[in-house]
């Protein structure tokens, strides 16, 4: 059956546009796949394991080949089981608000712990190896105003989904979500047109 993994990265929560809008694909999305699954992952409500120690160690055994220590397995099997949720989805959402021209630092702490080699892609000579090739990335990302500079929101999700081999990438903005209430609402309406839109074709 279908299964979506869904990322939620904003704090706001109920005032959050990212999750208003990502929560219309969502319904929209299950009405068509009735036998869907979704598994939500909140970064803001989860407790992510640091990178470092025994998890830094474990990764650099994994790497050069050597047998990891009891301590070092242990430590690994918690990325491991963080790396499954992803490695289980059809499709990927992020629900992502726009932070200094990138992504919340959350979310960021959630791919450096994922993104491992041997769990989302391995590597040789020729370079890196996607291993989540045939699925599907839908970001929707909140931004409070329109951009008239580089951005690292949606740069940044397409480069790590081509990383981990996600060719197949869908993005929703809703922008001016600053620029008063009633601007604010007609954005966050357009996005979840879109939205449910993009829904019916995945």
């Amino acid at each position: 059956m279908p299964h979506l993994l869904y990322i939620e990265s904003s704090p706001r929560k109920q005032r959050s546009a990212s999750i208003e809008v990502a929560t219309a694909f969502i319904e929209a999305w299950q009405a068509r796949h009735t036998i869907a699954t979704v598994d939500t992952l909140d970064v803001w409500n989860m407790p992510l394991p640091e990178f470092d120690g025994a998890v830094l160690d474990a990764k650099y055994a994994g790497i050069m080949g050597v047998e990891r220590t009891p301590e070092q397995k242990q430590a690994w099997e918690q990325i491991t089981e963080l790396a499954q949720r992803f490695i289980k989805a059809d499709i990927i959402l992020f629900a992502v608000p726009m932070w200094n021209f990138g992504i919340p630092y959350k979310l960021k702490h959630l791919i450096d712990v994922v993104s491992q080699k041997d769990l989302l892609f391995t590597f040789d000579e020729r370079g890196l190896n996607g291993l989540l090739d045939g699925r599907k990335v839908v970001v929707i990302a909140a931004r409070g105003a329109p951009l008239d500079r580089a951005e690292h929101q949606i740069a940044y999700l397409t480069t790590w989904s081509e990383m981990v081999g996600i060719d197949e990438q869908y993005n929703v903005v809703i922008e001016k979500t600053l620029l008063g209430p009633d601007v604010d609402a007609e954005s966050r309406q357009t996005a979840k047109t879109a939205a449910v839109d993009l829904a019916a074709t995945l």
